[in-house]
């Protein structure tokens, strides 16, 4: 089984939020060392718990910081942004680290809608080009001729060199799942987050109707869950209280930094509160390092995955860096 990490720089109360991004750079060295695939890092704007706002930069540093982890987006939301920029992005990005970077796609705005139009203030039906925007970065990005008679078929995304990112298209719902099968692309469904959507179906739709292409012969896909490993059952289930309010507090609209376990488990929970909480932990695995692998083996099995990525929020970095190690351990990574 491999194991990756999909890191979505939180902010936590009592500190500034320049710090959550220093605190991505060296978790990406901690996963890197523990023997993890992949570190993901992701797009959110005007938010104040995720603030990860450019996940091109982080890649840079992570890139330029790390011998041998694969560094990816999860994802870029292309609607916001011009295919042949992106495309050049990632070519620099692939020149730092070669044969490490992947691109992954989102069609979500990541953001509010206000936020949506300050990012592209002239959106021009964006969300209708996705597919289109897509099929022009996997020529810009792999070097590969675009159409004839298209308007940019002259126009090359430098710098090039032999080797090109791994695209990868994200979704929570059969949209993704659909798109991706046709375009013959590696798929990723958001299991952490999407709760109206079952995942069964999604890769199911994914692999009847997946296309094969010269790149990618066979469907290539993956889920990204929500998991938390700690040396006690106790210790996982506080540690994960700071998400739980958090993912409350955003039903009302709130977006504020992570608070503390000890100030969160001293709220008490409305009925309703106590549901939603039910109902996060039903798609998150929380508990010890055997207790976590066990639900995550299960969940593997079930939807015939080599590979999970995981995804896990704390309120200070030493949980998190003791669960990425306590699941290193247990499935037996080879670190550095």
């Amino acid at each position: 089984m491999k194991l990756s990490v999909l890191d979505q720089s939180t902010a936590s109360r009592g500190r500034t939020q320049d710090s959550a991004i220093r605190e991505t750079l060296a978790l990406a060295k901690h996963c890197d060392a523990l023997g993890y695939h992949r570190y993901w890092v992701s797009e959110h704007h005007n938010s104040g718990n995720i603030v990860g706002t450019a996940p091109e930069v982080l890649m840079a540093a992570i890139a330029a910081t790390t011998p041998r982890i694969r560094i990816g987006s999860a994802g870029v939301m292309l609607p916001h942004y011009s295919a042949f920029k992106v495309a050049e992005q990632f070519r620099v990005l692939e020149a730092i680290a070669p044969g490490r970077i992947d691109l992954g796609l989102g069609r979500a705005p990541g953001s509010d809608r206000l936020t949506s139009h300050a990012l592209n203030p002239h959106p021009e039906d964006v969300h209708d080009q996705f597919p289109r925007q897509i099929q022009e970065l996997q020529c810009w990005v792999s070097g590969a001729p675009l159409p004839d008679g298209h308007p940019f078929q002259r126009v090359v995304a430098h710098p090039t060199g032999p080797s090109f990112p791994q695209m990868w298209i994200l979704g929570s719902s059969d949209y993704g799942a659909q798109l991706a099968a046709y375009l013959g692309m590696p798929y990723a469904f958001a299991y952490f987050f999407s709760y109206g959507f079952d995942v069964d179906a999604a890769l199911d739709l994914y692999r009847k109707n997946y296309r094969p292409t010269a790149l990618h012969p066979k469907p290539q896909c993956t889920i990204c869950v929500w998991a938390l490993a700690a040396d006690t059952e106790a210790e996982a289930l506080y540690q994960f209280k700071s998400r739980e309010r958090a993912l409350i507090e955003r039903e009302s609209g709130i977006r504020q930094p992570l608070m503390s376990p000890e100030e969160a488990s001293a709220r008490k929970l409305t009925p309703d509160e106590q549901a939603f909480s039910q109902k996060l932990l039903r798609h998150a695995v929380v508990g010890t390092a055997e207790q976590v692998k066990t639900r995550l083996d299960e969940l593997a099995k079930r939807l015939d995955l080599d590979e999970l990525v995981i995804v896990t929020w704390t309120y200070d970095a030493a949980p998190r860096h003791r669960s990425y190690e306590l699941l290193a351990q247990v499935y037996g990574l080879k670190g550095t």
